[in-house]
């Protein structure tokens, strides 16, 4: 199988609840307001609980407190709230996920801390709407939960990394492609903005000259994610790429900044996501 069939015989495993299409239509109808927004939303408590739970969150870290979708609506931007139901999306996936394959606890700390580092670095790299990369570091792994769900002997084979074979050149050895290669696939199914996608798909061209700052962000935040789940494994200065570092004018502290940022937070946010018994190391 390649990463686009793993993607498609996973779509009905992980599909888009009508909530997202709703309000993906919503946001290309000029004339809808900000309660037929509110609307589509709250018709699902638990996801309004949850989203308002992270529009209070450090990743916005707004003063006072957002206590209605409206309100977070009209404060964060209707691009803002569909990110964050895409996040739930992912949260629901995993309860859901029921094989002991792959290592869960390091799955998702690694995907939340990714997520927080990359929103970070990016503020460091001067750019803007920057929420879209809290997502793409979210969502750049999800096709492991995928593999795992189809093929969960390859998986276990691909979950023997170490310094000497980085995940991502396994994966690329036993699967013939990687995981971020089955999210981008994915998420192009369920009609994300390609702005979301980008970073993921070109992920492993991030040394090229012509490659721009979210796909550097992204991998280097996940190689931060690396080096904090496996820290007695991986370092920084064996992992991390300084020339990618260089060109994003992203220093030492930057880094060490943005990882002390996500570690703090993944455990926040993993709660929040109602996965808070897995976040634990």
């Amino acid at each position: 199988m390649n990463a686009l069939e793993y993607a498609s015989q996973a779509n009905g495993s992980f599909a888009l609840p009508d909530a997202c299409f709703k309000v993906k239509s919503l946001m290309e109808d000029e004339n809808s307001t900000i309660e037929d927004f509110a609307n589509v939303i709250s018709v699902d408590p638990s996801m309004t609980s949850r989203l308002l739970q992270i529009a209070n969150s450090a990743i916005y870290s707004f003063p006072g407190e957002i206590s209605t979708i409206s309100r977070a609506i009209t404060i964060i931007g209707t691009q803002a709230i569909y990110n964050m139901m895409l996040v739930d999306v992912a949260a629901t996936a995993f309860k859901h996920f029921t094989n002991q394959a792959i290592d869960l606890k390091r799955f998702w700390r690694m995907s939340v801390f990714c997520g927080l580092a990359t929103k970070n670095l990016a503020i460091h790299a001067g750019i803007r709407d920057i929420e879209r990369l809290f997502v793409a570091g979210l969502l750049q792994n999800f096709g492991e939960l995928i593999v795992a769900k189809t093929n969960p002997e390859l998986a276990q084979q691909c979950e023997k990394y170490s310094a000497d074979k980085l995940p991502w050149a396994l994966q690329k050895e036993v699967l013939g492609f990687t995981y971020t290669d089955v999210s981008a696939e994915l998420l192009k199914i369920w009609q994300i903005p390609e702005k979301i996608i980008l970073p993921i798909r070109h992920y492993n061209e991030a040394s090229s000259n012509d490659i721009n700052k979210d796909v550097k962000v992204l991998y280097l935040a996940s190689r931060l994610a690396l080096v904090d789940s496996h820290p007695e494994e991986f370092s920084y200065d064996e992992t991390v790429d300084e020339s990618l570092c260089k060109a994003l004018k992203i220093s030492a502290d930057d880094l060490i900044n943005a990882a002390t940022f996500a570690s703090n937070e993944a455990e926040n946010i993993l709660n929040i996501m109602n996965v808070g018994l897995f976040s634990k190391r």
